[in-house]
């Protein structure tokens, strides 16, 4: 049984942070490989059937938690919430994307890879769950925030994004502790 985790939104300047435990259970989808290189429309497709070949946790961080505890420890945080909620045993084999081992202790046997979302195909898996399911989430929420239009960039610093802050200050989405954000804190 190994075990692969994924993130996504850690750069991202709104909404929460995700990261995702995958496990096997059958066969993978053909075409896995790091979220960032498939179109929408393919981590759209490969979204239902990773969802039939794995079973996943789930460890979603709000804004105000990552501004409260700072980016590794909402890692941590995320990593430790996606693994309980997968019920994964402490001596299962954990490959973690990247190059920090951000799981609890009690995990003895995880291995911190750097593009491990182009390596493993069940991390792989985490990183296109991950993507899509955080991307359905800013969608959901550009509905409440229609002025954001966190529909079109998803958080992330994009001109657009810029744009809006400019025009609307920060919402209650935004993470005010990372520095594009803090200069349009209006101080009431």
């Amino acid at each position: 049984m190994v075990i692969g985790i994924d993130e996504v939104g850690r750069g991202s300047w709104a909404g929460p942070l995700l990261v995702v435990a995958a496990r096997q259970v059958t066969d993978l989808p053909a075409g896995l490989t790091d979220s960032k290189l498939l179109t929408m429309r393919r981590r759209e497709s490969l979204f239902a059937a990773i969802t039939q070949s794995c079973r996943l946790g789930e460890g979603w961080v709000r804004p105000e938690e990552i501004d409260q505890h700072g980016l590794t420890q909402a890692m941590r945080i995320g990593v430790a919430r996606a693994l309980l909620m997968l019920v994964t045993p402490f001596k299962a084999e954990i490959i973690i994307d990247g190059a920090i081992n951000y799981c609890p202790a009690e995990y003895s046997n995880v291995r911190p890879i750097i593009k491990a979302d182009l390596l493993h195909p069940v991390v792989s898996a985490a990183s296109v769950y991950a993507k899509v399911k955080r991307d359905q989430y800013m969608t959901k929420i550009a509905r409440l925030y229609p002025a954001y239009q966190f529909d079109k960039h998803v958080g992330y610093g994009t001109k657009l994004h810029l744009d809006m802050l400019r025009l609307h200050g920060v919402s209650k989405q935004h993470r005010l502790s990372y520095k594009p954000v803090k200069q349009f804190i209006i101080e009431s």
